[in-house]
């Protein structure tokens, strides 16, 4: 297809997708002459994901250009690749860990991830981005008088898990690594807000279910 017809396709216009191929989030198109490249299902794919990521991820272009960098790097084995992508999306800031919140907060997640027996989240813990994503919270947490813990956490946590065998599940329906490395990377991006109001829709259901509409 042309350029004029992905645009047509995608919904993105000629001069997003020109600015997209300039700062290399699409790769270029088989070159007919010197003015007019060709494009196909697979730009499509990949500018919707870009799109995805930009305009309801709120990823920034240089940010972007790096997650695709790890999705396109065939050199690195899935998980490498596919942790490599997720810790390039935006993440949370360091936390200060003089802080006595953030010190009892990395101790209940260290005690959490030993309940739950999940040694490859303790090994990556000094790297993960999602484990300094939980210290932060758990840490904000205490620090408002609530004393969650591991014990408190388990079971959030389990649920995570089943959630994520789901996710994998799904990710492994897909042909090409590809494909499946992208999906995970627009689950990251799109399942969380997803999960987020369902959870809510949840709690709306579960707290009138108990104390009725008053």
């Amino acid at each position: 297809m042309r350029l004029a017809e992905l645009s047509r396709r995608s919904g993105v216009s000629a001069a997003t997708i020109k600015y997209y191929l300039r700062e290399g989030l699409l790769p270029s198109g088989r070159q007919i002459n010197a003015t007019t490249a060709e494009y196909d299902e697979e730009h499509l794919r990949r500018l919707r994901l870009v799109r995805a990521m930009i305009q309801v991820g709120g990823v920034p272009v240089a940010k972007v250009r790096e997650v695709l960098g790890h999705v396109d790097d065939d050199s690195l084995g899935r998980s490498i690749r596919l942790g490599a992508a997720m810790w390039a999306l935006p993440q949370v800031p360091e936390p200060d860990e003089e802080d006595e919140y953030v010190q009892a907060a990395h101790r209940e997640v260290t005690a959490l991830l030993d309940r739950l027996g999940w040694e490859n989240a303790k090994q990556l813990a000094s790297v993960s981005p999602s484990y300094r994503s939980l210290v932060v919270a758990v840490a904000a947490f205490r620090r408002l008088g609530y004393d969650w813990g591991a014990e408190q956490l388990a079971p959030y946590a389990e649920l995570m898990h089943r959630t994520a065998v789901l996710d994998l599940d799904n990710m492994e329906t897909y042909p090409s690594e590809a494909e499946r490395i992208e999906f995970a990377i627009l689950g990251a991006i799109l399942n969380e807000p997803l999960l987020q109001a369902l959870h809510r829709l949840a709690q709306e259901e579960e707290s009138t279910r108990r104390y009725g509409f008053e």
